[in-house]
């Protein structure tokens, strides 16, 4: 994949799942934007981070004290781990409901 293919589907990740925190109340998950970088704060001052990697042409999330790093599966339309293939907006849904104690899902 050439480096502008993979900065657009990166960013399109980037804005959906930013478009989707908007609907969470501040005081419970504040998030912040930055080129190619989404942060998550939550309420105790934890923070998640997803960003892309343009180097390695994968999208990286950290959560807690895990991380994990998603290539793209053109023939899928997905990010997928690296390790186990799971799906990356799956394990955004897990890890914030996980944090929130309460059940959130994220779409791609």
């Amino acid at each position: 994949m050439d480096a502008s293919r993979f900065t657009l589907l990166a960013d399109r990740v980037l804005d959906g799942f930013a478009k989707q925190l908007e609907d969470f109340d501040p005081d419970e998950l504040d998030f912040a934007t930055s080129d190619g970088v989404v942060t998550l704060e939550f309420a105790d001052g934890t923070k998640f981070i997803l960003n892309r990697q343009a180097g390695s042409h994968q999208m990286w999330y950290a959560a807690e004290v895990r991380a994990w790093h998603y290539d793209w599966d053109a023939e899928k339309d997905i990010w997928l781990d690296d390790r186990d293939g799971h799906e990356l907006f799956t394990n955004l849904s897990k890890t914030v409901s996980a944090k929130l104690g309460r059940e959130v899902e994220f779409r791609g």
